[in-house]
């Protein structure tokens, strides 16, 4: 069911008419009681109940409000105009706010891609744009928002890892606007037929779960010490391979191929070593 506009009339202007009628009925019912009139007595009691009547048909409508209105179960349509509003007394008014709304959902405990128990929340932030869709195709549409939610990050959580292991991978730790953008989409096709929009979803809370965050930890730790190892050495090769360049080219010392080793093995150690080394002097000959 989509959102119809309907027209209301202004509530001050209709206030007012109705005063004068009541006014109007008071006049009637003392001249009546006055001259022993029981026509002009139930004029007067009938148009009064008339004019109370009426008044019930004004309501207030807020900026960035809208009201739906139904007959007797039937949609007749959307009122927006704020103000004070009037419209016929025997239609129902369900208010619904318009304006932009945010909640950070509870903190979730859901296995990523790789099976790691992590927790997980995120901040939504939504409005009703079909007031008809929130009213008559949902049940509770806050509800319905909040419930949905959940259920969303959770979905969005099993499809990447935590961490990336893999260049081009995405993570949940490291692509936050990509992962972002995949669970507002997500949000977004779960409450389109509630008259949602979703204006933005992000990731608030993301942690390992309690019981291995000690051993996640540790091996976070563990890969951090092998890429540096791995750029230490392949640094120190570079660096062998241009010191034994150089000797070479420049004709500094003529050396043998158990000798190039020892003295691969040596720059190696003194590179890679992640403690500083205590050189030894050799006062004699090399061989």
């Amino acid at each position: 069911m989509k959102e119809n506009p309907t027209s209301s009339l202004p509530g001050i202007p209709t206030l007012l008419l109705l005063l004068v009628a009541g006014l109007a009925a008071a006049w009637m019912f003392i001249s009546g009681a006055r001259d022993e009139s029981i026509a002009d007595i139930g004029m007067a009691v009938a148009l009064g109940v008339l004019a109370l009547f009426l008044v019930t048909g004004l309501y207030m409508i807020e900026p960035n409000q809208a009201a739906v209105l139904s007959l007797f179960g039937k949609y007749v349509g959307t009122v927006k105009d704020s103000g004070l509003r009037w419209n016929n007394p025997f239609l129902s008014k369900r208010k619904v706010s318009l304006r932009v709304r945010n909640f950070e959902s509870s903190k979730l405990k859901v296995n990523e891609l790789d099976g790691s128990p992590i927790e997980i929340a995120a901040v939504i932030v939504w409005r009703v744009v079909d007031s008809a869709e929130a009213v008559y195709n949902v049940d509770d549409y806050e509800s319905f928002v909040h419930i949905q939610s959940e259920s969303a990050v959770r979905t969005m959580a099993t499809s990447y890892p935590y961490d990336q292991h893999e260049d081009g991978q995405l993570a949940l730790r490291s692509h936050a606007a990509e992962v972002s953008a995949h669970l507002k989409d997500e949000l977004q096709e779960r409450l389109s037929d509630a008259g949602v929009e979703v204006l933005d979803a992000r990731i608030s809370h993301l942690a390992y779960a309690p019981e291995i965050a000690q051993a996640m930890l540790q091996r976070q730790q563990a890969n951090a010490i092998i890429a540096a190892r791995t750029r230490i050495v392949a640094g120190a090769v570079g660096m062998v391979e241009m010191a034994l360049a150089e000797l070479q080219k420049n004709n500094v010392v003529s050396l043998d191929e158990e000798r190039k080793a020892a003295m691969v093995s040596n720059l190696l150690v003194v590179l890679c070593g992640d403690r500083s080394t205590q050189p030894v002097v050799n006062a004699g000959s090399l061989y």
